[in-house]
C-alpha cells in the first residue's frame, strides 16, 4: 500500500495544541467522535489488554463542573505562568495565556473526552508504569490525529486530575479501579491553516549508540 508521505507528515507536524482557535458553537456529531475512537483503538496496548474506556460528556451541567474542576486546581498555576512567573520564554508565556484563556470558557467547548483505563499503578516501577500509560496514551494521541483529520482540534490537559475523584464522582467512573489519563477539549477548529510549531535541531537531541553521541562515528 502506497501512503502519501506528504500528506502524513503534514498531519503530525500541525496536530497542535488548539485552545484560543476552539469552535465554542458549532455542535460535534456523536457519529465523527466514535470515528475516531474507532481510529484510536487501532493503538497498540500491552499484553494486548484493551482496557481503554472513553467517557464522552456534553451534557451542558457537567461540562460546567468539570470546568470548575479544571479551573479549581489549576488557576493559580496558569496565572502564574502568564505574568511569566514560571518562565521568562515569550513563547512559554504564550502557551500560560491561552491556557488561562481556556480555562475561562471550558465550560462551552462542546464535547469534553476524558480517555481511561482500567486498573491503577500500584508498582512504582518505571516498567510497570510505562507499560500501564503507554497502553492508553497512544490511544488517545491517535484520538487527536483523527480529530484533526476530520477538521476538529483539541488539547492534552491534565490539570483536572488534581481533582480526579471529584470528576469520577460526577461522571460515575470507579475511582478505585479506573484511571483517567486527561481532559481533552474537543470542538471545530475555526480554520485548519495550522503550522508545525517551532523545534530546535533534532541532530541536538538524538543520540547515536551512546548517551550524548550526537554524530555517527
Amino acid at each position: 500500500m502506497d501512503i502519501d508521505i506528504e500528506n502524513a507528515d503534514l498531519l503530525l507536524s500541525t496536530t497542535r495544541s488548539v485552545r484560543r482557535r476552539l469552535d465554542l458553537d458549532r455542535p460535534v456529531p456523536r457519529g465523527v467522535i466514535l470515528d475516531c475512537v474507532r481510529m484510536a483503538v487501532q493503538a497498540p496496548t500491552a499484553s494486548n489488554g484493551q482496557k481503554w474506556r472513553w467517557v464522552v460528556v456534553t451534557d451542558p451541567e457537567k461540562r460546567s463542573r468539570l470546568a470548575e474542576i479544571y479551573g479549581g486546581t489549576g488557576r493559580p498555576y496558569l496565572e502564574a505562568g502568564a505574568r511569566g512567573e514560571l518562565s521568562d520564554d515569550p513563547q512559554t508565556i504564550r502557551v500560560y495565556e491561552s491556557a488561562l484563556y481556556l480555562m475561562s470558557v471550558m465550560h462551552r467547548v462542546p464535547v469534553h473526552v476524558i480517555p481511561c483505563i482500567e486498573g491503577r499503578v500500584g508498582d512504582p516501577g518505571n516498567m510497570s508504569g510505562a507499560s500501564f500509560y503507554g497502553s492508553i496514551m497512544q490511544a488517545a494521541w491517535s484520538f487527536v490525529l483523527a480529530l484533526r483529520a476530520r477538521g476538529l482540534g483539541s488539547v492534552w490537559t491534565t490539570l483536572h486530575l488534581q481533582g480526579e475523584q471529584d470528576a469520577a464522582e460526577l461522571l460515575g467512573i470507579p475511582y478505585e479501579s479506573v484511571s483517567q489519563i486527561a481532559l481533552l477539549p474537543v470542538a471545530y477548529t475555526v480554520g485548519t491553516d495550522f503550522k508545525p510549531a517551532r523545534r530546535g535541531p533534532v541532530e541536538e537531541i538524538t543520540y547515536w549508540d551512546a548517551w550524548g553521541a550526537t554524530e555517527r562515528a
